[in-house]
């Protein structure tokens, strides 16, 4: 990394990605000389720690960006396309996590386990977008796959867990299982429906066709980060009542066989990902072993018994991290040690 230090912003800093993002800034010792924290007005004045020092909350607004090197926006689309211009005219590159830009031409949306070179399109707008956290999870081990055998198509029903939908996801998952536990009414208000002890195929808004926009992302962000508009991605997405780590069940086929020794090896050299296949001695990736770890983690990984061109696999990994604060983190140690 470069030995320069930054001015850093973190836009929509009271939120779960927020305050991840924190704490993953100074895990990783990110070169920060200056930490600007900014929310929305009812987060004002709050404060929050970064290597021990106590910085207040400030509002989000046009101004907040004079003299900010790097923006980190995970405020929400809607914000995101409210400000974010006013961070690239301040001087600003911008890393956001929300979908407000990830598929306009001009915005490079990047993994950098995956397509590090796309992150030089950043000159074009000053932005660059941070994928869909399924699409995340789910690339770390198809594009290895991809590469050996070429991905014709996926067929992917992802598990999500309720931090995904931000700090009032966790509480209500949290008071929903309170009060049945205590034979209370069940009060719903972040999911369409009751969360606890239950499971929504519903997350983000129908479209006509009947897929959800949640769903669509996986099929277009794939596609874009992968470079190839070919690959035919079927999806279901869906709530479950796990506070944190999205996993991930694919069915992949490709054009030349792989295998399951093969894809094994593949896939353990993966940077990020990590293969945890031993079935008879119980040992496979859940979302409690991999909330709070960074990388991802695969495994059932077994031909399918109709095609033999396809495998089934399953995939876990922290939403909050890999899915999108790391993911944000590593785009910015990326952008410092090649261009800033």
């Amino acid at each position: 990394m470069a030995n320069r230090t930054y001015t850093v912003a973190v836009a929509g800093a009271t939120g779960a990605v927020g305050e991840t993002m924190l704490r993953l800034l100074e895990e990783r010792n990110f070169p920060v000389r200056r930490l600007k924290l900014l929310a929305s007005e009812r987060s004002t004045g709050k404060s929050l720690t970064f290597k021990g020092e106590e910085i207040k909350v400030e509002r989000l607004d046009d101004g907040s960006f004079q003299g900010i090197d790097i923006a980190l926006f995970s405020a929400g689309a809607t914000r995101s396309q409210e400000f974010a211009p006013a961070a690239v005219k301040a001087g600003a590159v911008v890393i956001d996590n929300s979908s407000a830009f990830r598929m306009q031409s001009d915005v490079p949306l990047v993994i950098p386990e995956i397509n590090p070179d796309a992150i030089a399109g950043y000159q074009a707008r000053g932005i660059i977008a941070n994928p869909n956290c399924t699409t995340i999870v789910m690339l770390m081990p198809l594009k290895p796959l991809h590469d050996y055998g070429r991905v014709r198509r996926v067929i992917v029903s992802s598990y999500q867990a309720v931090s995904g939908a931000g700090a009032k996801g966790i509480e209500e998952l949290r008071r929903q299982t309170l009060a049945w536990a205590r034979g209370e009414p069940i009060e719903v208000s972040a999911f369409p429906q009751q969360i606890a002890f239950n499971l929504i195929p519903h997350i983000d808004t129908f479209q006509p066709n009947g897929y959800t926009k949640e769903e669509l992302k996986l099929v277009f962000e794939t596609r874009k980060i992968l470079g190839d508009e070919s690959i035919g991605v079927s999806p279901t997405t869906v709530r479950v009542p796990v506070f944190t780590a999205h996993s991930v069940s694919m069915n992949v086929e490709t054009e030349r066989k792989i295998g399951v020794d093969r894809a094994k090896e593949l896939l353990s050299k993966m940077p990020g990902l990590v293969v945890i296949d031993e079935p008879e001695a119980g040992r496979y990736p859940m979302p409690i072993f991999a909330a709070g770890k960074d990388d991802c983690f695969v495994g059932r990984i077994r031909e399918d018994l109709t095609n033999d061109h396809a495998l089934n696999l399953w995939v876990v990994g922290d939403q909050l991290r890999k899915g999108a604060a790391l993911n944000a983190i590593q785009i910015a140690e990326l952008l410092v040690d090649r261009y800033l």
